[in-house]
């Protein structure tokens, strides 16, 4: 759907800004100071900065650079290397109009179906905004579209471990290149997705400790697939038949054990990040889960916010189905977001719903700590959470699309 799910920074269809706002993200080459996958270095859309409080299209803008196609992914840095992803139209069609492989097409679902496209990955030096290498992935007919005003060919956040750059492209695969462009290894997982309604793909990929996760969550038997970084060689694949996710998975760890957690709308799922095996379920969530979980000390908050919306703070430790169980510490169905992934930071998690309403829980108990409409009501715009620490906490910037 929607790279509602990934954009802490926000690609558009045009150009790229790096706002002043977001300096220290980017000042280092250090692993702790770039932002190297999906809602951060800490995986909890939290960087500190001395950042500016307002910008604009031209205030506290360093650069604007034209990127060409559509690309709603996150940007992802390393040193002063930004890396993201487009699609190009080629202009040639198919011809014959497809309906969605995942049913019927719902409101704005479809757009771009059977319009071929080149899938790009750049590399833009961040002091100055120049285009350091451009790579054409693939070239693809694509079998069904994405939701014309949240979704793009190229939604899916990419990452990098400093070594190299993954970018996925969901039921296109996975391309790998070296930090300069080099193509290293491509991998082609067999799945061809089918999303409900014509949304889209959009779940980012994973890598940690020299392992890649990919999370195939659709309407048909998908799957979570681990890889090995360097050759791309298939470790474990875990089936799952979940119904659409937009959800990027969290690896956590608990007591040296760590454990990749999959929100779904049946059920979640942590999986032993060397097997594959299922440690620990959980029901409770809506349909079309799209916030990633964060992981707070000993828990693990899981969310969704369309229909049947619910936060949840999960127990590690414990094993087996906890549905009904005391390992659920603390749950609310109020405040929650529907596309956004939360922001935590100081024990505090900030939720921004799609109505425009920021809801701050106290991450240990759920505790409603401020409820605020910093946006007007009538906005709908889809966002991740965000927030702007004043003089009583530490200048924090929180990753914002």
């Amino acid at each position: 759907m929607l790279h509602m799910l990934h954009a802490s920074l926000r690609l558009t269809a045009a150009a790229l800004c790096l706002a002043l706002a977001l300096p220290a993200l980017f000042a280092q080459s250090k692993p702790a100071e770039s932002w190297p996958h999906w809602r951060g270095p800490s995986h909890n859309g939290v960087a500190t900065a001395n950042v500016p409080l307002t910008w604009s299209d031209s205030q506290n803008v360093a650069w604007k650079v034209e990127i060409p196609g559509r690309g709603f992914s996150t940007p992802v840095v390393w040193g002063n290397r930004l890396f993201l992803t487009t699609a190009i139209p080629t202009g040639r069609k198919s011809g014959a109009a497809q309906e969605p492989a995942g049913g019927r097409r719902g409101p704005g679902g479809g757009s771009g179906a059977g319009e071929e496209h080149r899938l790009q990955v750049l590399a833009v030096d961040r002091p100055s905004g120049k285009i350091l290498w451009s790579q054409t992935a693939a070239t693809v007919m694509p079998h069904e579209g994405y939701h014309h005003l949240y979704g793009s060919f190229a939604s899916n956040a990419p990452a990098t471990d400093g070594q190299r750059v993954y970018a996925f492209f969901g039921s296109r695969g996975l391309f790998v290149y070296d930090l300069n462009g080099k193509l290293l290894w491509q991998k082609d997982l067999g799945i061809k997705m089918a999303m409900r309604l014509g949304f889209g793909e959009g779940t980012g990929v994973v890598v940690h400790d020299g392992r890649i996760y990919l999370q195939y969550d659709h309407q048909e038997p998908g799957a979570i697939v681990a890889l090995n970084a360097a050759d791309g060689k298939e470790l474990w694949r875990a089936p799952r038949m979940e119904n659409s996710s937009w959800s990027t998975p969290l690896v956590v760890e608990y007591n040296g054990a760590k454990q990749l957690v999959v929100t779904a709308d049946t059920k979640v799922k942590a999986y032993d990040v060397a097997s594959g095996q299922v440690v620990w379920e959980v029901a409770g969530l809506g349909p079309n889960p799209i916030p990633q979980p964060v992981q707070f000390r000993d828990t693990v908050l899981v969310m969704s916010g369309y229909r049947n919306p619910r936060l949840m703070a999960v127990k590690l430790g414990r094993t087996g189905d906890l549905t009904g169980t005391d390992a659920i510490v603390w749950e609310t169905t109020r405040g929650t977001s529907y596309t956004g992934s939360p922001a935590l930071h100081e024990g505090l998690l900030y939720v921004f719903s799609d109505n425009g309403l920021l809801s701050v829980f106290d991450a240990a108990t759920g505790d409603t700590c401020r409820r605020a409409r910093p946006s007007p009501r009538r906005s709908r715009r889809h966002r991740s959470s965000y927030a702007i620490a004043s003089t009583w906490r530490p200048r924090t910037a929180m990753s914002s699309w």
